[in-house]
């Protein structure tokens, strides 16, 4: 798996332009075959993080050279961010897990 980490601040007064684009880069991106997942936080000082999950690094070069995420690149780098960086990264190991919930039993005792 390869996962893109996407790190950036905006320029004021851009986000009602930016956020139209971001939407429409996310289903974009959901095309692409290959693609996993992607996930964006915001920190308490501005700072922006998108993580990309692609399967192969063939599958992200596929969306690093769609043309209309080329557009939006470009868009980005012009107008929306004061900064930005990225890295790619390929996963050496990966661990996940999920917790079973128990099920409400029926006609239990309730406080």
């Amino acid at each position: 798996m390869i996962v893109t980490v996407f790190r950036t601040r905006m320029n004021p007064g851009v986000q009602d332009e930016y956020g139209p684009m971001a939407k429409q880069m996310s289903k974009l991106a959901q095309t692409v075959p290959g693609y996993i997942s992607h996930k964006g936080f915001v920190a308490e000082d501005g700072e922006r993080v998108t993580i990309v999950e692609f399967e192969s690094e063939e599958a992200l070069r596929a969306w690093q050279v769609h043309p209309e995420h080329g557009k939006a690149k470009r868009r980005g780098i012009e107008s929306f961010f004061s900064d930005y960086k990225f890295q790619i990264c390929s996963v050496i190991r990966g661990r996940s897990w999920t917790t079973k919930r128990e099920a409400k039993a029926e006609g239990g005792i309730s406080a």
